[in-house]
């Protein structure tokens, strides 16, 4: 899900490489059928905007036409610096990475539930979810609840004695368009960040931060205490 730009793009063309039968979604039709030309034996599409409500159904519908599912993969997710609080990005941070994270996880949890089939469900969050950084406040809320929802989940497979698992991808800043123009430091090329993926996917790491300067930074951040972190200018608010 979220296939058709950044990460997503880049770990379903390594699936398909490595030969898996992949369907991908998201909303740029243009992007997913040209991904289906070049590998149309291996590959399903469908277009889905996970915000709207018809995204649950198009999602089933793409599992119905690969077969099966064994892997939920979400990559979909928006987030801008906002330090004026505009209102309408934050909506869309929050529609997209709250509204819309919750029902395509929901739906990939319950498939694998009324399938009794085994199942893993894997999304990229982010290391905003640490610390509420103050000029994207709605995407380090946002990030952090994906992190507790998926917590709850796996609590909740447990109890019911289901053989879901399930992966939380947390990179630093990864050089692709969705951050493009900007100046944020220890920028991660996407292949590199996309073979410390498959990796974790292919161990079911639970949880997992990419890369070692990132865990190193979020140790540092978990150390702070709120009131010094409350005080720290971190970057430049932008009219």
């Amino acid at each position: 899900m979220g296939g058709t730009s950044g990460m997503g793009s880049e770990v379903a063309l390594e699936l398909l490489r490595r030969g898996y039968l992949v369907g991908v979604a998201g909303r740029r039709e243009e992007a997913l059928r040209e991904l289906q030309q070049h590998y149309p034996e291996k590959v399903f599409v469908k277009v889905i905007d996970v915000a709207n409500t018809d995204a649950p159904t198009r999602l089933l519908e793409l599992i119905d036409d690969l077969g099966g599912m064994d892997l939920y993969f979400h990559s979909s997710g928006y987030g801008k610096e906002n330090g004026m609080l505009r209102p309408e990005l934050e909506y869309t941070t929050v529609m997209t990475n709250g509204i819309g994270f919750t029902q395509m996880i929901d739906t990939a949890f319950n498939y694998f539930k009324d399938s009794r089939r085994a199942g893993h469900i894997a999304f990229i969050s982010s290391i905003a979810g640490y610390k509420g950084l103050g000029l994207s406040p709605s995407y380090s809320a946002t990030k952090r609840f994906q992190w507790i929802y998926a917590e709850s989940l796996a609590q909740l497979a447990h109890m019911q004695r289901l053989p879901i698992t399930f992966t939380d991808i947390r990179p630093g800043f990864v050089d692709t368009a969705f951050i493009a123009g900007s100046s944020y430091p220890m920028k991660m090329d996407k292949q590199y960040v996309t073979r410390h993926i498959l990796k974790a996917l292919e161990k079911r790491q639970r949880k997992v931060v990419i890369d070692w300067r990132y865990r190193l930074l979020c140790l540092l951040w978990q150390l702070l205490p709120s009131c010094l972190w409350e005080h720290m200018s971190i970057g430049k608010v932008k009219e």
